[in-house]
C-alpha cells in the first residue's frame, strides 16, 4: 500500500535502529507498517540498509570454533526432526498493510477488540515485553485523555484522522511523542480513527478516571 499525502515521517534515528535491527519488536511492527505505506521512509530505510552493509564488507572476520559448524549442522538436523504445524491460511481483506495483518491474523474483521471506554476500543498485540503495541478504534470527535509519556510512544494513523496540540494527522502518517510531550488527541468527525500505537513506557494520564483504568487497560 502507497499513501500519496503523508507528511509526518518517521526519524533517521528510528530507521537506523530498524536497519541495524536494534528496536523493540513492537517498535518494528510499527516502522514496517509505516514503510509499507511511506515511498519516502522507505527510500530512506534503503539507505540505511546500504550504510550498513557496507560497514559490514569493511568489518574484519572473527575466527570460529572447530566445532562451530558441527554444532550448526546439529541444530538443524534436530529442527528437521520436530513436526511443523500446519499455520491457518490468513483471509486478507485489504484494509490493514500487510506487516500489520500478519500479526492481526487478517483483517479488520479479525481484531479482537476490547472496550477501553466511552466508545474507544483497544487490541494489544503480541509482542515481546520490552515495549508493546495496540490497534485503537476512537469514534468520529471522540478523544483519548489528556496525557504526557514517560517514555517514547508511535502512533500511526491507519484509517480517519486525529488532531492534538501538535498537528493533524491522517492515514501513513506517524507521530512521535516523548517525555516533552503532552496532548488530548481527538478523532476527526467524519470516520472512526484506528491508529497502531507502540510504547516502551505507561503513559502519564492527568485526570483521575483514566489513572483509575490505566493497569486494567494495561495502558
Amino acid at each position: 500500500m502507497t499513501m500519496t499525502a503523508i507528511t509526518h515521517h518517521l526519524t533517521d534515528e528510528i530507521l537506523a535502529g530498524y536497519a541495524a535491527g536494534t528496536l523493540p519488536e513492537a517498535f518494528n511492527i510499527i516502522v514496517a507498517t509505516h514503510i509499507s505505506m511511506c515511498d519516502q521512509c522507505r527510500a530512506a530505510l534503503a539507505a540505511h540498509e546500504a550504510v550498513g552493509g557496507a560497514v559490514l564488507e569493511t568489518a574484519g572476520t572473527q575466527p570460529l570454533d572447530d566445532m562451530a559448524l558441527d554444532a550448526c549442522f546439529a541444530l538443524i538436523d534436530q529442527a528437521e526432526l520436530v513436526p511443523k504445524a500446519q499455520p491457518k491460511p490468513i483471509q486478507f481483506d485489504g484494509t490493514l498493510p500487510a506487516p500489520l495483518a500478519d500479526y492481526v491474523g487478517g483483517g479488520l474483521g479479525d481484531v479482537k477488540w476490547k472496550a477501553a471506554g466511552m466508545g474507544v476500543k483497544q487490541a494489544i498485540l503480541k509482542t515481546s515485553r520490552s515495549a508493546q503495541a495496540r490497534l485503537l478504534y476512537i469514534p468520529p470527535g471522540r478523544d483519548i485523555p489528556d496525557h504526557g509519556h514517560n517514555g517514547t510512544e508511535i502512533t500511526l494513523v491507519l484509517q480517519g484522522a486525529f488532531k492534538d496540540e501538535l498537528d493533524h494527522f491522517g492515514p501513513g502518517d506517524v507521530e512521535i511523542c516523548d517525555a516533552q510531550v503532552e496532548h488530548t488527541p481527538v478523532a476527526g468527525d467524519e470516520m472512526p480513527c484506528i491508529c497502531l500505537a507502540v510504547t516502551d513506557a505507561p503513559l502519564r494520564f492527568k485526570g483521575l478516571l483514566p489513572r483509575i483504568a490505566q493497569p486494567f487497560l494495561r495502558i
